[in-house]
């Protein structure tokens, strides 16, 4: 692309929007120089699918005075100024619009704060994460949508490379931040890191330990949202930034399984399911259950003779790892019974195809699974990752017939919202009970009896086997 045609392209978005004469008379007002920089100009040109809500500006002289009076013609009453770092930020319609005065920066080895001080146009350019963010354009005089780009960044877009203004060595060991920015670009945009980048990325990746959590885990998050997550983790993995931010997905590479149903090495085969995720569901937490429901085969890990290696109750202590492993991640709380429950599960639906399977089998599913079931099922055809296609597609189909027999078993049941039908109250006025634990037990013989089939899933059927068994368990109690 030639920079004329970048111009005109970028030029035909910027008139979208209605606010560029009143950037022009505040800055003819404050004798200043306004540029749009980074990721707007970026994913325009590369016409990026994804809705534009925020624009960066570049003021050359006081940042925060230019938005201040740029927000009062545009009838803004909330604006947002930070002086420490000369930044200004309000919203305008749907778009989030963020203002700095241009500046230089210089760190400290111990530190990734940077000591801000006012600088020149092509200082702020050159303290930019990557080439394809250098790229400025004038909206405040007669030069609008003029591009400048003093690092060939048009260039590397048209490449589809990720690559440092200056030398990658000192812009990582600057900022680690920007190694975990530099991969998820790569998974975002399906962009290649190149070589030098790369070794910048290795040579620093312990830096990242300077860096909150949270920043990494917002980066990492972004990467398992990509289209094709698996470009951003094998990425991690290959430079060794995996290692460093998530141990134990790390720890699964190198770990053997049967070839005949999985992928040998438990890390790719994760990635494959991670993709396999991606490509059918938005859900960030079903890719997060899809990372994390082998990462308990290192510690399962037994070679039995004749079978070779097993994982025997990876399922379980995997479950177990999953809020551990939330909490050190800072990832949020609420997410992680959902997880829990489907990595728990995960090898349950399989077990479920024989025809001898009964429906008190499918039933314990249904209730355990709960509002998760269709999600599960999802995660269980992702996880059908071998090359052999006449093996996937018998595999798919045992999940048709398991899927069948939930739907033939909640159209008879109704099990859908389980519970029993009758409730607390009535148990203790029938059973001469208080509020007690020895309510719930007796709830739950009543719940029992309906998923083994001894009872119909009704009112009328509960309460009867409520008096048959009343006396039995009233008796219970009398003997303690």
């Amino acid at each position: 692309m030639t920079l004329n045609e970048a111009e005109n392209k970028l030029i035909t978005k910027l008139n979208e929007y209605p606010f560029w004469d009143k950037f022009k008379e505040t800055s003819g007002e404050l004798g200043t120089e306004v540029y749009l920089v980074g990721g707007f100009i970026r994913d325009v040109l590369i016409e990026r699918e994804r809705p534009f809500t925020e624009m960066d500006f570049m003021v050359i002289g006081d940042g925060p005075e230019f938005a201040k009076l740029l927000s009062e013609k545009l009838g803004i009453e909330q604006i947002n100024i930070f002086k420490t770092y000369g930044t200004a930020h309000f919203r305008y319609n749907s778009l989030n619009l963020e203002f700095v005065g241009a500046r230089r920066e210089s760190y400290s080895r111990e530190s990734r704060n940077p000591v801000v001080e006012k600088g020149t146009f092509e200082d702020d350019i050159k303290r930019r994460d990557f080439t394809i963010n250098t790229l400025a354009a004038s909206v405040s005089g007669k030069d609008f949508g003029k591009i400048t780009d003093y690092f060939n960044g048009l260039e590397d877009l048209d490449k589809k490379i990720i690559k440092t203004p200056l030398d990658p060595a000192i812009t990582f060991s600057d900022d680690p931040l920007r190694i975990m920015r530099a991969i998820r670009f790569a998974a975002q945009l399906g962009f290649t890191i190149d070589d030098k980048t790369k070794e910048g990325i290795i040579e620093n990746r312990k830096r990242l330990e300077i860096i909150t959590q949270e920043r990494i885990t917002d980066e990492f998050l972004k990467i398992m949202s990509a289209p094709k997550p698996s470009v951003g983790l094998k990425l991690m993995f290959e430079t060794g930034v995996l290692e460093v931010v998530f141990p134990e997905i790390a720890n699964l590479a190198g770990v053997d399984q049967r070839k005949d149903f999985h992928h040998k090495d438990v890390f790719f085969h994760t990635c494959d399911v991670v993709d396999n995720v991606a490509r059918v569901s938005d859900n960030l937490w079903l890719r997060i259950a899809a990372l994390l429901h082998d990462v308990a085969k290192p510690a399962t890990k037994r070679f039995v003779e004749g079978t070779g290696w097993t994982f025997h109750g990876h399922e379980e202590l995997g479950a177990r790892m999953v809020k551990p492993i939330f909490k050190k991640m800072k990832f949020p709380l609420t997410y992680a019974p959902y997880v829990e429950n489907l990595v728990r599960l995960h090898l349950r639906p399989i077990a479920l195809v024989s025809e001898t399977v009964t429906d008190s089998a499918i039933r314990r599913l249904i209730v355990k699974a709960g509002d998760d079931l269709d999600d599960l099922i999802t995660l269980c055809r992702a996880d059908i990752t071998s090359k052999n296609m006449k093996k996937v597609a018998r595999y798919l189909n045992n999940y048709n017939i398991v899927m069948q027999k939930v739907q033939d078993v909640r159209e008879k049941d109704k099990l859908r919202a389980f519970q029993s039908p009758v409730r607390g109250d009535e148990i203790m006025e029938i059973c001469g009970l208080k509020p007690s634990r020895k309510v719930g037990i007796v709830k739950s013989k009543i719940e029992e009896a309906i998923l083994e089939g001894k009872i119909e899933n009704n009112y009328e059927a509960a309460k009867a086997y409520l008096l048959d068994i009343k006396d039995e368990l009233c008796g219970e109690e009398d003997s303690r």
